[in-house]
């Protein structure tokens, strides 16, 4: 399970509550909405009822059918909203980690998108100011697998929510996690989709 998967798992209750209640409110107003068409269709009934039958039939399929696209319009956009929620709590989940497991999470991701050659690796100014006093080290270790890797620690800081952006030369590659989080975000919607909904 990765730490990824693991902080959704964590914030699964809270989620859970904020599923229930933007869900009650949509089928609150698609039953708002079914009532107001079943009004308005009552206004119209004596119009109606000099029809065929043929005819009120499909205009009550038509306003059937209206209804219910409405209603899983509105499903829809509530769950868009609740994974919409999960995602970003689970960005800030992660800039939140307590120092050990937020740096071991930044070696994991440092060995999946490093290089080889040399790079500088550059930090937003909250983790510059929390690095772990061996961090190079770890870093060090982090890349022993990747040939002729090396990463130097910028002093300078970039303008990201977490994570860090390595660059070799003109190159960069952007691991900040809200990039990451780009990345992924239909993978993450189809994980906290099926997790919630399903």
């Amino acid at each position: 399970m990765t730490g990824l998967e693991k902080i959704i798992k964590a914030i699964e209750a809270e989620a859970s509550k904020n599923v229930e209640d933007i869900l009650a409110k949509a089928k609150e107003e698609s039953q708002k909405i079914l009532a107001s068409a079943k009004s308005e269709a009552e206004a119209k009934s004596a119009e109606i009822a000099k029809k065929p039958a043929s005819e009120i039939k499909a205009i009550i399929n038509k306003a059937n059918s209206s209804a219910g696209l409405i209603k899983r319009q509105a499903i829809l956009s509530a769950k868009q909203e609740v994974i919409g929620e999960i995602i970003d709590k689970a960005k800030i989940k992660l800039t939140s980690l307590p120092d050990n497991d937020y740096f071991d999470l930044i070696l994991q991701i440092v060995k999946k998108h490093a290089q080889s050659g040399e790079g500088i690796i550059m930090f937003r100014e909250e983790d510059l100011k929390r690095l772990p006093k061996k961090f190079d080290k770890s870093l060090k270790e982090a890349l022993e697998d990747i040939k002729n890797a090396s990463l130097t620690i910028s002093d300078n800081f970039a303008k990201i929510d977490g994570g860090f952006i390595i660059a070799y030369g003109d190159v960069e590659i952007n691991c900040s996690f809200e990039a990451l989080f780009n990345k992924a975000k239909d993978e993450l919607q189809d994980k906290v989709n099926a997790f919630l909904f399903e």
